[in-house]
């Protein structure tokens, strides 16, 4: 009887094992040859069989780059049948060689017994020809859209916050009708100070703006991001946009010997905080303890991190000599599990040490 039981296990195993769907392609790489930038999308088409006797599916198809996007058979294939994948390539502003992949899974045994299982693999090849260079790209106006363009739309500056910074914006008309130009919404920390044109450019006409912006006015620390807009009556894109980074710092330079003897002292319980382990898409929170241990009250003048997910509040923001106050920290986990690094910039009135750096760290489940 036990010999019988152990020869019906070994036959069942046996009809388990063949029992199984299996992908075979016919080719595992797609040749588009020489292809035109701007000839539009591409698209190459992979055919696959189930040689397999159990019905197969494709659980995923993940292209390897964001350059690729694949359309593939939905539901089970039976034995015998075939099913495709197709793979589409976006020549646009990609000249030269490439060769891109495309990793699939299926419900073969093999990705069900261990989900780290090597994906069967196909490629997409070819050569994109460079396109002839647009009046836009001649004339070196790539960064922005639209009939009149901005040549260089982002600046980037380290100010003192007594500091002001002059920048000049270069614009042409690209346009065959003249095109308005003018500032929506005057902020009195950034101010169009002028122009070496009136208020609209003739066709074919290059120009520019020059704005100041003042730091002091602005007041705020650390790392801001501020945008200016002109509308135009630019018939593609009528909004036209500038954007500031600028990184704000608190200007000392003033103080006198005995301000500075008083000045506050900007003193945290820790320089790195580990907040364990937590699931995705949950939240956690820590404190950590800032002192004033000098003679003059202590102002936290920003809480600035490095990675959104986590942020930081305060419950008090000027400290007295002497006080202490509590900074939360709360990490938001996202819907993937990763370690998380960030900084926390502590920005203060202490002119010794006006950022104090927490290092932060996580592991999401």
């Amino acid at each position: 009887m036990k010999k019988l039981s152990l020869l019906l296990l070994a036959v069942l195993t046996c009809i388990v094992c063949i029992a199984q769907p299996e992908i075979k392609f016919e080719n595992t790489t797609f040749d588009f040859g020489k292809i035109k930038e701007e000839g539009g999308k591409v698209t190459g088409k992979f055919i696959f069989t189930n040689v397999g006797n159990e019905p197969l599916e494709l659980t995923n198809v993940r292209p390897g780059c964001g350059c690729t996007a694949a359309n593939y058979t939905k539901g089970a294939i039976a034995p015998g049948e075939q099913g495709y994948i197709e793979a589409t390539y976006n020549p646009y502003n990609r000249p030269g060689i490439f060769n891109k992949n495309i990793r699939v899974t299926t419900n073969e045994p093999r990705f069900i017994e261990n989900e780290k299982a090597t994906p069967h693999m196909i490629f997409i090849k070819g050569e994109v020809i460079k396109r002839p260079p647009t009046e836009f790209e001649k004339a070196g106006y790539t960064k922005t859209s639209g009939m009149l363009r901005i040549k260089e739309p982002n600046v980037a500056h380290n100010l003192l916050n007594t500091e002001t910074v002059n920048d000049t914006f270069y614009v042409r008309n690209f346009w065959t009708k003249p095109v308005t130009f003018t500032l929506e919404k005057k902020q009195d920390y950034i101010s169009e100070i002028y122009r070496n044109f009136g208020a609209e450019l003739l066709p074919g006409q290059e120009g520019f703006v020059v704005l100041k912006y003042d730091a002091s006015k602005r007041n705020a620390f650390g790392q801001m991001k501020d945008m200016v807009i002109f509308q135009t009556n630019d018939s593609l894109e009528p909004v036209k946009r500038l954007h500031y980074a600028n990184n704000i710092k608190e200007d000392f330079s003033k103080l006198s010997a005995k301000q500075l003897k008083n000045a506050p002292v900007c003193v945290i319980s820790t320089d790195s905080l580990s907040m364990g382990n937590l699931m995705k898409n949950t939240s956690k929170s820590e404190t950590v303890r800032v002192q004033n241990t000098g003679k003059s009250p202590l102002i936290i003048r920003n809480l600035e991190s490095s990675v959104p997910m986590f942020s930081a509040t305060s419950n008090m923001m000027t400290i007295p000599a002497g006080g202490t106050a509590e900074i939360t920290i709360t990490l938001k986990a996202p819907n993937r599990a990763s370690m998380q690094n960030a900084t926390l910039d502590v920005i203060t009135n202490d002119p010794a040490n006006p950022i104090r750096t927490i290092k932060l760290s996580a592991k999401i489940l």
